[in-house]
C-alpha cells in the first residue's frame, strides 16, 4: 500500500509535467488542459501533505528534526501510559468486568463443551491446551517441581488446626448418625476377631483355671459361657438401636468431640501426633509416590486427551455438562462463583497486568514500537495518503472551476 500511494503521487507529479509541456507546445489546448493540470497539481499537494502526515507519526520526514515529528518513537512512554490506562478503565476494573460478565451465561457454555468435547473447533482448543500443559510439565525439573509441591503440601498440612476440625466432623456426624454403620462394622469385626481366635481363647481359659476346675470341666463350661456371651452382647448391641451400650459409645463419642474442640491438652496431643505424622519417613515416601503418580497420570492425560475423556471420566464429564446446561439452579451458582471469582481477579490483580502492559512497552526500543503499530495501522494510514491525494486533485477542480467562473 506504501508502494501504490507513493507511485501514486509520483504518477500525479509526472503527469502534471507532461500536461504543462503539452501547454507549452499548444497553448490553444488551454481549457481543458487547464482542468486537467489543476487537478494533478492540487493532487500533488494533497499527496504530499497527508505523506508529510502520515510519515511524521513515525518518524522525522526525509530524516530531518523537523519539530513535533516522529511522534510515536518521541512519546512512547507516554503512549504505553494511555494504553495501559484505557486498559485498566475500559477492562480491568471491577465494575467493568462484572457488567460485561453479566449477560455470559458461563455454565452454560461450559455445559456445552463438557457435554459434547469433540467438536472439531473445541477439539482443536483442548488439543492445544493439552499440549501447553504437557509442553510446561515436560519443561520443569521433576525433582524440583517435586519438592516444590510435597513442600507446599507439608505447609498447607502443618497449617491445619486439626482438633477441632475432627471434633466438627465427629459432632456432624454423630447428630446425623453416620457413625452408625461405622459402629456395626466395628463389632462385627470384634465377632470375626473372637470367632477366628476362639481356639486361643479357650485354651487361656484353660490356663488360668485351678486343677479342680480343669478335673470338673467347669473350664471347658466357663469358656463356653464367655464366648456365648460375648457373642450374645455383640448381636443385641448391633441389632439393638437402643441397647445401653450404644447409648455409652455415644456418649464417649460426644465427650471426645467436645475435647478436641475445647481442651487444649487434647489438641496439643493430637498437634503432636500430626508433627510425628509428618516426619515419619513413611508418610515422605507416600507423598513422593502420590506426586509421582499424579505427574505420570496428568501427563498422561493430556498427552492423549481423547483417550483420557473416554470411558467413566468422559461419561461422567458428559453429565457434568448436561446438568450445567439443564440446571438453571446449578447454572445460576456456578454463574455467580465465576462473576465473583473474575471481578476479585480484576480487583486484585487489574493494577499489576496494567503495570505489565505499561513497563513492556517502555521497555522496548523506539524501533520496534514505531514498526509493530505501524504493521498494525499502517495499511489503513496508506489509503489516507490515496485519498488525500485524489481528494486534493478534486478540490484543484473545483478551485479552477470556480477560478475560471470568476
Amino acid at each position: 500500500m506504501r508502494l501504490f500511494a507513493t507511485g501514486l503521487l509520483l504518477f500525479m507529479a509526472a503527469a502534471f509535467v507532461v500536461l504543462k509541456r503539452l501547454l507549452m507546445d499548444h497553448p490553444e489546448w488551454g481549457g481543458p488542459l487547464g482542468y486537467a493540470i489543476a487537478f494533478t497539481e492540487a493532487a500533488m499537494v494533497g499527496g504530499l501533505a497527508d505523506w508529510f502526515a502520515v510519515t511524521a507519526l513515525f518518524r522525522h520526514p526525509l530524516g530531518l528534526p523537523i519539530p513535533h515529528t516522529a511522534i510515536i518513537p518521541e512519546n512512547k512512554d507516554r503512549i504505553a501510559d494511555s494504553m495501559a490506562a484505557f486498559l485498566r478503565d475500559n477492562f480491568l476494573t471491577p465494575q467493568v468486568v462484572a457488567r460485561r460478565l453479566n449477560g455470559f451465561n458461563i455454565a452454560a457454555s461450559l455445559g456445552g463443551f463438557l457435554a459434547d468435547p469433540r467438536r472439531e473447533e473445541q477439539s482443536r482448543i483442548r488439543a492445544g491446551a493439552a499440549q501447553l500443559v504437557g509442553d510446561v510439565l515436560e519443561s520443569l525439573d521433576p525433582e524440583e517441581m517435586g519438592g516444590m509441591v510435597k513442600a507446599g503440601l507439608r505447609r498447607q498440612i502443618e497449617k491445619i488446626d486439626a482438633a477441632p476440625l475432627l471434633g466438627q466432623m465427629l459432632e456432624n456426624a454423630i447428630a446425623e448418625g453416620r457413625h452408625l454403620p461405622v459402629l456395626e462394622s466395628v463389632l462385627r469385626k470384634i465377632g470375626e476377631a473372637i470367632e477366628a481366635n476362639e481356639p486361643m481363647i479357650r485354651e487361656m481359659i484353660h490356663q488360668r483355671a485351678n486343677s479342680i476346675m480343669r478335673w470338673t470341666g467347669l473350664d471347658e463350661r466357663l469358656a463356653n459361657g464367655v464366648l456365648d456371651g460375648a457373642y450374645r452382647l455383640l448381636a443385641e448391641v448391633i441389632v439393638q438401636p437402643d441397647h445401653p451400650l450404644r447409648a455409652k459409645v455415644d456418649e464417649a463419642l460426644v465427650k471426645l468431640a467436645q475435647d478436641l474442640r475445647h481442651d487444649p491438652q487434647m489438641q496439643a496431643r493430637v498437634a503432636r501426633i500430626k508433627t510425628d505424622l509428618l516426619e515419619n519417613p513413611a508418610m515422605g515416601a507416600w507423598i513422593d509416590g502420590m506426586w509421582e503418580r499424579a505427574r505420570a497420570g496428568l501427563l498422561k492425560a493430556v498427552r492423549n486427551p481423547d483417550k483420557a475423556l473416554s470411558g467413566a471420566l468422559g461419561e461422567s464429564l458428559s453429565q457434568l455438562g448436561e446438568a450445567l446446561g439443564e440446571d438453571r439452579k446449578l447454572q445460576y451458582m456456578v454463574n455467580r462463583f465465576a462473576r465473583r471469582t473474575l471481578v476479585g481477579v480484576a480487583s486484585r490483580y487489574g493494577s499489576e497486568i496494567v503495570r505489565l502492559v505499561s513497563e513492556t512497552v517502555k521497555r522496548w526500543d523506539a524501533r520496534t514500537v514505531t514498526d509493530r503499530i505501524e504493521g498494525a495501522v499502517g495499511r489503513d494510514l496508506q489509503f489516507i495518503r490515496i485519498n488525500g491525494t485524489l481528494v486534493g486533485g478534486l478540490f484543484g477542480l473545483c478551485i479552477h472551476g470556480v477560478e475560471q467562473l470568476l
